[in-house]
């Protein structure tokens, strides 16, 4: 995108819209071609401000906070804007902005035109009933930390969620219209985060909901992507815990889903990719004793030749199948280009000792050949009781562990894991996942994943994400997972490889901040590379839809397997003149890549 580009962005939203009558507008929706500004059929002004009395006065005209940077890149307004950049809580609450910038050669965030900031289920409706009578296209946002792009779009209305944020514990739950036994659970709106969440139900509520990992994750995009989190080997995946959604669909109904009522839309939004079905206003979900503790792995060890990296990697597979391939263990180990292991694990169910003695085999064996490897950091096992491992107060007691929220009077419990703070303003330059099944652990693969860890390490990092695979999980969550929308080779995968890249904070078209797209197409061509090891020993792996390739060829089959025909069949049901869109969502084939154009059947 060059300076040209990014004005016109820019200067979108000030485009003088034309009077378009409510009985055209709905005609138009069947049209080919959404509605833009400065086309004849985009809403006049007088529509928007009837909008904005419909929502309370919550319709926003959103202008660009990058404007600042046009006139002089070197500004300290524009050096404010890339610092605010790297702070996800702030980014968070700019209607114009969302966690990632971009994705070089793919999609750059850009804000909408205008906006909603939703405060209820009937404000959604409203901005659902207005972008379906004037054929607009319709973008939602909550946490807005979607690879795809899919929480932004040009000349667009947003309905930001950020406002609904409640939380509320619940001791005898039963959904409605249901006679199941009643239960402990958490109903929460759609524009809460997951470190928001876990404060209340897990730090205040002393119990355990399954959630996302990054604490600035939205909690409804989280569950309609399916959602995995650092204990999802025990407690599944956060989608199976849900027992009711509130949802905005496509005609403007308010309509709840559980297993009694709207069973299908109930079953899709479980797994079935977040912005295809509706809005999700609130979800509730089911609670879980809290474990009496916590814990984590970390350790760095390097091979000192390839040949001893070979062995290093065979005996990682071999202990993770023989000592962790149980409900205690989750996260991950990253196999490094450079010849190096990074440990990065957490455990539940079990206290530090027990932890001590399950890792004490490997670490030993690795400590005993300085020949070939190099302790690079020392092994660090800690437990501390569940009730803390989110708590903003006693982790900030540890240096490096959480970044806080550096804005004066912020909340005290904005917190981010350190290691997920530089995902904030981020501009990807590859990013890809493969499910890995468990057959490959067995003696007669494993040596064959190994080999093609290597391989694959020759040209980029891999990350084998263990709790993102439900094989060596609880029979229960097995069976839960299974009544969802994903990919079935969830529940056979014993972790999921993610390869990616990326730099920030970086927007292109802003002189001395712009992403470094050679580096950046050469870090895909890697990656890609990388990817081709894996998948040559698994051709039909299938991805995690909230964490795939922007490219991904044979998505509907990746993302969803045997399900997408039923996916499509409900898609068709709730949403037939497709009001929702969303890159590589369902349905999303028949329309052009930025969702503005119907292509043909």
């Amino acid at each position: 995108m060059n300076r040209r580009t990014l004005l016109q962005t820019l200067a979108s939203s000030a485009l003088s819209p034309a009077f378009l009558s409510p009985g055209r507008a709905h005609a138009q929706s069947r049209s080919l071609s959404r509605s833009r500004p400065g086309d004849p059929t985009w809403p006049a002004d007088a529509l928007w401000a009837e909008l904005d009395r419909d929502v309370g006065g919550q319709v926003i005209k959103v202008q660009s906070p990058f404007a600042v940077c046009l006139d002089n890149t070197q500004s300290a307004a524009c050096a404010d804007m890339f610092k605010l950049l790297k702070n996800p809580y702030a980014v968070g609450d700019d209607v114009a902005l969302t966690e990632n910038l971009g994705w070089v050669d793919a999609w750059t965030s850009q804000p909408s035109t205008y906006a909603v900031a939703a405060r209820n289920s009937q404000d959604i409706a409203a901005a659902v009933n207005f972008a379906r009578a004037h054929n607009l296209r319709l973008v939602v946002k909550g946490g807005g930390h979607s690879y795809q792009g899919t929480s932004n779009s040009a000349d667009s209305l947003l309905v930001w969620t950020r406002k609904m944020n409640a939380i509320a514990l619940h001791d005898a739950f039963v959904a409605d219209g249901c006679n199941d036994a009643p239960q402990r659970a958490v109903t929460i709106e759609a524009g809460a985060l997951w470190g928001h969440t876990y404060d209340a139900v897990c730090v205040k509520g002393g119990r355990y909901v399954q959630g996302g990992g990054c604490l600035t994750v939205g909690v409804a995009g989280l569950i309609q992507g399916g959602g995995f989190g650092s204990f999802s080997k025990n407690f599944g995946m956060a989608a199976a815990s849900l027992l009711q959604a509130e949802i905005v669909t496509a005609d403007g109904a308010i309509r709840v889903a559980n297993a009694c009522t709207n069973r299908d839309l109930f079953w899709a939004i479980k797994g079935g990719g977040g912005g295809s079905f509706g809005i999700v206003t609130k979800l509730t979900l089911k609670t879980h004793d809290l474990p009496n503790f916590f814990g984590a792995v970390n350790a760095t060890i390097k091979a000192n030749s390839d040949d001893a990296y070979r062995g290093l990697i065979a005996r990682i597979m071999t202990f993770y199948r023989d000592s962790l391939f149980n409900p205690h263990w989750g996260e991950q180990i990253v196999l490094r280009s450079t010849n190096t292991l990074t440990i990065r694990m957490v455990f539940q169910g079990l206290d530090q000792a027990e932890a001590t003695a399950a890792w004490q085999p490997f670490l030993q064996w690795a400590a005993a050949s300085p020949q070939d490897f190099t302790i690079v950091a020392k092994p660090v096992i800690i437990a501390v009781p569940a009730q803390h491992f989110w708590d903003p107060a006693f982790l900030k007691l540890a240096p490096g562990i959480v970044v806080s929220d550096d804005r004066p009077g912020a909340p005290v419990g904005n917190i981010v894991w350190a290691g997920d703070a530089p995902q904030s303003g981020q501009v990807l330059h590859g990013f890809q996942s493969a499910w890995l099944p468990q057959s490959l652990l067995q003696d007669d693969q494993r040596e064959q994943l190994c080999d093609a860890l290597f391989a694959a390490t020759r040209h980029w990092a891999v990350e084998l994400h263990f709790n993102k695979g439900l094989a060596g999980a609880p029979g229960d969550a097995v069976a839960a997972a299974r009544e969802t929308a994903m990919n079935p080779a969830v529940c056979d995968a014993f972790a999921l490889a993610i390869l990616a890249g990326g730099e920030g904070p970086a927007y292109p078209g802003i002189a001395g901040h712009e992403p470094d797209a050679v580096a950046a197409r050469r870090g895909a061509s890697a990656i890609d590379h990388a990817m081709e090891a894996l998948t040559r020993l698994i051709p039909d792996a299938g991805a995690y839809v909230s964490e795939s390739n922007f490219f991904e060829q044979n998505w509907q089959q990746s993302f969803w397997g045997s399900n997408y025909p039923r996916l499509l069949a409900i898609k068709d049901k709730y949403d037939p003149e497709a009001v929702f869109f969303v890159h590589h969502g369902v349905g999303s084939e028949r329309w052009s890549d930025d969702g503005f154009t119907r292509l043909a059947r």
